[in-house]
């Protein structure tokens, strides 16, 4: 086993988390286990004989543009662990599972904006840019919320030029994990995009199915 230490990942992991008033369940959950995240994921990689030679995670919070105005969207910047894990912390503490207006939220604009993160690019170790969404509701078709004031300006203008999106990402260290019910887009994404698995979530239950330890052998199985 000890040779294929020499396997090494530089992974950047965007968490696309349904903020609404439903999803108290899986909040919670990554709350419990954001300080041990870093330290976990490293443990087990180690178990597959692989390293993280480096970890940078971002955080999307969504909602809906309609309904929740300037908190439809929380967008941030990568935080690179460990040296960040008390700012990442901070960060999954702070949010509250509230709003929604409707059933379906906006998660396909989170998902533009995970989509068109600052991946890295630079080194010699294998990359796995790992988008996570978690939502426990279906979708607005890509503008449904285009009114809101503060609805952005470079988004995807429909479910085509997204998929375009995806596919102008690099084959080889792209994976998409879908936490969502069984609901159109979701579904779609599902059955046409390549690199992409989903897990479906029971409507309306926050997740509260999933444990920390299957979310966190997903990810990892994602990256080798």
């Amino acid at each position: 086993m000890g040779s294929n230490y020499s396997l090494k990942y530089d992974v950047d992991i965007v968490m696309c988390m349904d903020a609404t008033g439903s999803m108290t369940g899986i909040l919670d959950t990554v709350k419990k286990n954001a300080l041990n995240f870093y330290g976990d994921l490293h443990k087990a990689m180690q178990e597959k004989g692989k390293q993280v030679n480096s970890l940078r995670i971002k955080v999307i919070a969504f909602r809906d543009y309609l309904a929740d105005g300037n908190n439809a969207m929380l967008a941030t910047d990568f935080y690179s662990m460990p040296e960040k894990q008390e700012e990442f912390n901070a960060l999954v503490n702070s949010l509250v599972a509230d709003g929604g207006g409707d059933d379906p939220e906006d998660g396909l604009e989170a998902l533009g904006y995970a989509i068109k993160s600052k991946w890295s690019a630079a080194g010699t170790n294998k990359r796995r840019h790992i988008i996570v969404v978690w939502t426990d509701a279906g979708t607005h078709a890509l503008g449904f919320g285009k009114k809101a004031p503060n609805y952005p300006t470079k988004m995807a203008a429909d479910f085509e030029q997204l998929t375009a999106w995806w596919e102008q990402m690099d084959f080889n260290s792209k994976r998409l994990l879908i936490y969502a019910p069984e609901e159109d887009y979701w579904t779609r994404i599902s059955d046409s995009w390549d690199q992409t698995i989903h897990y479906p979530s029971e409507a309306g239950n926050g997740l509260k199915e999933f444990e920390y330890q299957e979310i966190l052998d997903a990810i990892r199985n994602s990256i080798g």
